[in-house]
């Protein structure tokens, strides 16, 4: 990025923010630059992209939340617009340019509540039951019990897979990196330097995960290691993908969301949200359910965030490796409440 030439020169936030972009896309994550794209091209732009940034002021900001509400967007959306844009702001002083502190400053959407659930005991109970009749039903089991991530059930590979020993290794989650020019496969991918990733087929790739604590050996608890056993063979993938397509091929992430609502759709599982509304449980809310079951079943935080790869407790795989036995124990009583136990 060139700056500006004068310490009096400025330029419209729009100008700035596609110089900013093509920064930016050389130094995150793919998903993440294509949230900042989204949330700088449909809303920031659009609506105060004509304005100097030296003249730009908290109503300004304030802008573009409320147009947000007016189109009924979620609370963690609008949050994440303004997280964006006020880092697009911060670096415009980085390089020179003048914003002012109270723009720079100006009050988030709010903290709001998680919009996530967990399921009860009884509703897990219940989706499992459906669960266990598919072929795939390690592939749930996985989520409900062990609480993995969707990217990483669909990064996982067999020889990431130890059944004697009854441990997994995550380190790797599928991800469809996006095309340097919209739908030109033959134009590469847009990823960051530094950024390491495995390609599979298409748009498919095995990534790292975004930090260290994601990266971590995990025992496996009974019922998934019996799943396992039972599954391993049954949907052979030219990748070694633990959970592919019937054809081999990565399972994307919107097939998988589909798997998982035929089978709470079976159950007849729906969670209440705080405003009394009712709709079916998310996928990912199987992860928030496995550490709710963990904590259920007397198990301390610190071994819950060791299982489950959270960032505030790991920075390395020591823990696992070192007490590999609490969390061994942790995910056993955990699928004994859920009717897993051998």
């Amino acid at each position: 990025m060139e700056g500006p030439t004068a310490s009096f020169a400025s330029i419209s936030l729009k100008r700035w923010a596609d110089e900013w972009l093509e920064h930016r896309q050389r130094l995150v994550r793919p998903g993440t630059f294509v949230s900042d794209q989204s949330s700088i091209r449909r809303w920031i732009i659009p609506i105060i992209g004509h304005i100097r940034l030296d003249v730009l002021t908290p109503a300004d900001i304030r802008a573009v939340t409320r147009a947000q509400e007016e189109q009924g967007l979620a609370l963690p959306t609008m949050q994440r617009t303004h997280v964006v844009l006020k880092k697009l702001l911060a670096d415009a002083v980085a390089e020179g340019y003048q914003v002012s502190h109270r723009t720079r400053d100006a009050s988030s959407p709010g903290a709001g509540t998680s919009p996530r659930q967990a399921l009860s005991v009884e509703e897990a109970m219940r989706i499992l039951d459906i669960a266990k009749a598919r072929p795939d039903s390690s592939r749930w089991i996985a989520a409900l019990v062990e609480g993995l991530r969707p990217a990483e059930a669909l990064g996982l590979t067999w020889d990431q897979i130890d059944l004697d020993t009854e441990t997994m290794i995550l380190a790797w989650q599928l991800k469809a990196l996006p095309y340097r020019r919209h739908r030109e496969p033959t134009s590469g991918f847009r990823v960051p330097r530094g950024f390491e990733y495995r390609h599979l087929e298409g748009a498919y790739h095995l990534v790292r995960p975004k930090t260290r604590a994601g990266t971590r050996v995990v025992p496996l608890a009974p019922a998934l290691v019996d799943a396992l056993k039972s599954w391993k063979g049954r949907a052979p993938s030219p990748h070694d993908l633990v959970w592919p397509r019937e054809n081999g091929s990565p399972r994307s992430a919107e097939f998988d969301r589909g798997q998982w609502y035929e089978i709470v759709d079976e159950a007849g599982v729906k969670v209440t949200l705080p405003d009394g509304t009712r709709r079916r449980p998310l996928l990912y809310e199987a992860r928030h359910t496995a550490a709710t079951l963990l904590l259920a079943s007397g198990v301390d935080e610190t071994t819950i965030k060791a299982i489950l790869g959270h960032s505030t407790i790991l920075s390395t795989q020591t823990y696992l490796h070192t007490d590999r036995t609490r969390t061994r124990a942790a995910l056993a009583a955990s699928a004994e409440m859920l009717g897993l136990g051998r």
